[in-house]
């Protein structure tokens, strides 16, 4: 998800300003409504939906005015596909609370990736966890709420800071348990806010000790999102467009 989609028109398909085109996918058990931004006459941008499991969808192209019926001006099918961030985002939520998962990530500290191949993991780990369905109840510390603050124990966040995931820590900060990890020692005595502090990543230890502390640059311009029930609605500040999703 969150990736721009252009929509090249046909001569005879490039019509009026009045005219509003977005896109409908039909999953096979959620369905996105996305509206358009027109960048020229011929052409259009919008944001893929981020999908709940990997399929070929209908995607079709519709066209409404105010006062007549809606149009489908073309179909296609497009496919949402398995990749190694959705596995990683699928394997690190699992791990919540499992310790043996955990102590086994730190292997990837050793290797220390270069930094791009970092600033990659993070922007792909991070948007697809954003669209993974958590199960009801998922928590950053995992399942056992008899753990208290001074069981010393690895958690996810330690892993995103170990790593300088900027992305993928602001997100668990968010999350149910996100702000209760920070003070956890691991069995060496390290909190997350620590292990920022000791390996230099000032963004992330300014993100993990400001009481108000801002989203981050390199992640506000994308999707917003609002749930009510069935239904969510994301706005994409960078592109201006908007997002239906409703289960089928």
């Amino acid at each position: 998800g969150d990736c721009v989609i252009t929509v090249q028109l046909s001569e005879e398909d490039q019509v009026e300003d009045d005219v509003v085109f977005y896109l409908i996918f039909t999953g096979s058990t959620i369905q996105h409504c996305t509206s358009t931004r027109k960048i020229n006459p011929g052409s259009l941008e919008t944001i893929a939906p981020g999908h709940d499991c990997c399929e070929t969808v209908k995607v079709a192209l519709c066209a409404s005015k105010e006062g007549h019926p809606a149009l489908v001006v073309a179909e296609e099918s497009f496919q949402f596909i398995e990749d190694e961030a959705y596995d990683a985002a699928q394997f690190l939520a699992s791990c919540a609370g499992n310790q043996q998962a955990l102590n086994f990530t730190r292997f990837l500290d050793r290797s220390r990736p270069p930094a791009a191949d970092v600033e990659f993991l993070d922007e792909k780990v991070a948007l697809a966890f954003r669209h993974l369905k958590l199960p009801p109840g998922w928590n950053v510390l995992g399942a056992d709420q008899s753990l208290n603050e001074n069981t010393p124990r690895e958690t996810l966040m330690h892993f995103a800071v170990r790593l300088g995931l900027l992305r993928l820590t602001w997100f668990l900060l968010q999350q149910p348990g996100g702000r209760g990890a920070l003070g956890i020692h691991n069995t060496e005595g390290a909190t997350p806010v620590s292990l920022a502090l000791e390996r230099g990543y000032l963004k992330l230890h300014q993100l993990l000790t400001e009481e108000e502390a801002r989203e981050p640059d390199c992640w506000s311009t994308l999707s917003h999102t609002v749930h009510a029930g069935d239904y969510c609605v994301k706005h994409h500040r960078g592109l201006d467009v908007y997002m239906l999703t409703a289960e089928t």
